[in-house]
């Protein structure tokens, strides 16, 4: 086995991490993921905790703390106009009790940097795809 071939396996065993969520076992696998499909990072990041429709009502959600936010109505509660800046803020920073043990959202840009690291300049376009995705799940 090269050591291109090696380091490659190497990467992607680090790649498929494990988020936990301390206090509840909670294990999202963290997937590689093409970086401009933003419905598939959500499928896989988003939907354990805010279900597949952005409704807060994914299968982990009953074991957070606090029932994770109603994605679906972003632009309903901003006055019909659909947050993209704070969306992008949230995911690259968490929320201000980062962290579902304080019943926060975790700051999912360090995790998205471990997916791919040969180029760093995917982790904004994976954030800026997903944001774009939760665009789309808005209520009409």
């Amino acid at each position: 086995m090269s050591k291109k071939t090696f380091f490659t396996l190497f990467a992607f065993a680090v790649v498929n991490c494990t988020l936990f969520a301390s206090d509840t076992n909670l294990t999202i696998q963290a997937k590689k993921i093409s970086p401009v499909d933003g419905k598939g990072m959500y499928s896989n990041y988003c939907a354990p905790c805010h279900g597949v429709n952005g409704k807060g009502n994914g299968p982990f959600a009953s074991s957070l703390k606090r029932t994770p936010p109603d994605l679906s109505l972003l632009s309903r509660n901003n006055n019909g106009v659909f947050p993209e800046k704070h969306v992008i803020g949230v995911i690259s920073r968490g929320t201000s009790a980062s962290g579902h043990d304080r019943a926060g959202m975790p700051d999912w840009a360090q995790t998205l940097d471990k997916i791919d690291q040969t180029n760093k300049m995917d982790t904004p376009l994976r954030i800026s795809n997903l944001s774009k995705y939760v665009g789309t799940l808005q209520s009409k």
